[in-house]
């Protein structure tokens, strides 16, 4: 049995996710009828374990689910894509639940209802010096500050939802990602050392104090969904960071992966393992 650490630890939530096709996303008040409703294994933390599993081989989910078939549907499919999930605990709340509305062009709207993931806690749980520990804040405040803290090796922040940030959690981040409304929405990332911005169809970029040290352009795509994209980025860069690419080779690493899972309707979608994207944007940029 190996005692490597797995290729990223993520300490996050866990979803169902009940997905609503439609031709366009409703206005305040308004129904809209002749969607196509599917449920899909989801939840930022979720994904992005399930991405650094088939991105590089292995990863490891601390996080909760419900006793519910839900649970054991999540359990599963996390164990299928290669997740360790010996540190996801069973409660009794019911299993998270994300509801949400995608459209023809793969915008979408979205309302989690938190569940287990909101009784999550690290008690029991034993953090390598040599892991990389990814969160988000689907789950509490609290359970991110205490990983920070235990956590001694190299830790990244996906800070979404946007909210205020201590100033202790992102002084211990090595690398904090957000999309570009999270950057604006929370003013202290401004001074972060590190910082990753996603900017859609414009590419992404990465700030240190506040400062574009590189940026890398994205790939036309035809959208499926953009929901599990942006959590199919996150790992990917944390990895690309890890295996030493310098900034603008990680961040278009991170793009290509990024692009192939708009490509696909799933949340949780398949990917090819890392070294295929970093040959692939290597071509890419011999031939500019």
């Amino acid at each position: 049995m190996s005692t490597r650490p797995p290729a990223v630890t993520v300490v996050g939530s866990i979803n169902l996710d009940l997905i609503a096709t439609a031709e366009r996303l409703p206005t305040a008040g308004e129904t809209i009828g002749g969607a196509v409703l599917s449920e899909q294994p989801g939840g930022k933390g979720a994904n992005q374990g399930v991405a650094a599993a088939r991105l590089a081989g292995s990863a490891r989910m601390i996080g909760a689910v419900g006793s519910d078939a839900h649970g054991q549907r999540m359990l599963s499919a996390l164990a299928g894509a290669g997740v360790d999930t010996a540190d996801v605990v069973v409660l009794s709340e019911p299993t998270g639940t994300a509801m949400i509305v995608v459209d023809r062009d793969g915008e979408n709207q979205i309302v989690v209802c938190p569940g287990a993931n909101s009784h999550l806690s690290l008690d029991g749980v034993e953090f390598d010096p040599e892991e990389t520990v990814l969160c988000q804040l689907e789950v509490g405040l609290p359970v991110v500050l205490a990983a920070a803290r235990r956590h001694a090796g190299y830790f990244v922040l996906n800070a979404a939802p946007a909210m205020d940030l201590p100033a202790e959690l992102l002084e211990r981040c090595d690398l904090v990602i957000v999309n570009e409304s999270e950057y604006a929405l929370i003013p202290a990332l401004a001074k972060a050392k590190l910082v990753a911005v996603t900017y859609g169809g414009d590419g992404s970029a990465m700030f240190e104090h506040g400062r574009k040290v590189a940026e890398a352009p994205s790939a036309a795509v035809a959208v499926a969904n953009t929901v599990g994209a942006g959590d199919a980025f996150c790992s990917a860069l944390v990895l690309a960071l890890r295996q030493g690419l310098d900034y603008a080779r990680a961040l278009a690493v991170a793009n290509a992966v990024g692009g192939d899972a708009v490509g696909h309707p799933s949340s949780q979608p398949d990917l090819a393992p890392l070294g295929y994207y970093v040959e692939r944007t290597a071509v890419a940029e011999s031939v500019r």
